[in-house]
């Protein structure tokens, strides 16, 4: 099976450098392993875009030598598919309206100030889509668990520690676990390299890739980037935006986070140069795998 790999922003902000890391991550382990490189743009949350966002966005991965093997998809434009896998789940009696807010949730826990975990209100209530605000999809008390090829073994209780999760939010827009899982089916994903801030979400997307028959990719969580006041380089922390014309250089900086020695990180080539010497030593001595560590 060939490789397929993806990079998948969402256009909330320009490309920073530590979503660089995350695209060059994916770029070096698809081609070290002779495979396909994607880059799909995640747009299913237009209150959270930022106008021109896409387009800076593509023009950044363009000007850093990253540059998709097939046309970029667009989730706008899947919303269909969304719906698809929304009905089999119903059919299937996996899903239910609820008609709770944030506010009613957070009243029913012992710690109203701790993380958000679904108690099942409205499990059993039979409310219409009239009566209901969002579509959840039952979880069971079972451990759910994968081997990350970076970080190890990752497990989680999705009743436990997350409860029975929204598909379908109360705004009408698709929630990013259910369009990520349709969308690495479509796009036949066999590997997905992301950060390490996404690592806790991986078991609901197995959750719903086993109820939907999809087939299970490999994951490689990556080091995160901090800024010098310990926060995580993001958009919501106003991390700048990557200057394109220092291409190279922001490369190098994201090969050292990766780990990768100082004599390829070379500041006279080109970006596309110093991304394939990178790949060159990728296949010779890996380092975006790290399970028999």
């Amino acid at each position: 099976m060939t490789y397929r790999g993806r990079f998948a922003p969402s256009p909330t902000g320009p490309l920073h450098q530590g979503s660089l890391v995350a695209a060059v991550g994916s770029y070096i382990r698809a081609k070290s392993q002779d495979g396909i490189w994607l880059v799909r743009i995640e747009d299913i949350d237009p209150p959270r875009e930022e106008a021109g966002a896409t387009n800076s966005i593509l023009e950044a991965l363009n000007a850093h030598a990253l540059v998709s093997d097939e046309p970029v998809v667009f989730q706008h434009q899947r919303h269909d598919a969304y719906r698809d896998v929304l009905r089999k789940l119903e059919e299937d009696n996996q899903l239910y309206w609820c008609d709770c807010t944030r506010k009613s949730i957070r009243a029913t826990l012992d710690d109203p100030y701790g993380p958000i975990v679904y108690p099942g209100i409205c499990r059993d209530k039979n409310l219409s889509a009239e009566q209901g605000r969002a579509l959840r999809i039952k979880t069971g008390d079972l451990l759910t668990c994968f081997d990350d090829q970076y970080i190890g073994r990752f497990e989680q209780n999705l009743s436990q520690e997350t409860g029975d999760f929204v598909l379908l939010r109360a705004d009408g827009l698709f929630s990013y676990q259910l369009a990520v899982v349709v969308d690495d089916a479509f796009q036949e994903i066999t590997e997905v390299v992301r950060g390490q801030d996404l690592v806790d979400n991986t078991p609901r997307q197995l959750y719903l890739q086993s109820l939907l028959g999809y087939p299970t990719p490999a994951y490689i969580h990556l080091p995160l980037v901090f800024n010098d006041d310990g926060q995580k380089l993001s958009k919501q922390n106003l991390a700048p935006a990557l200057d394109n014309s220092k291409a190279t250089e922001n490369i190098c900086n994201a090969l050292k986070i990766l780990g990768y020695p100082a004599e390829i990180r070379n500041p006279t080539q080109s970006a596309a140069e110093t991304l394939q010497a990178a790949i060159a030593f990728e296949r010779q001595s890996p380092l975006l795998i790290r399970e028999n560590d």
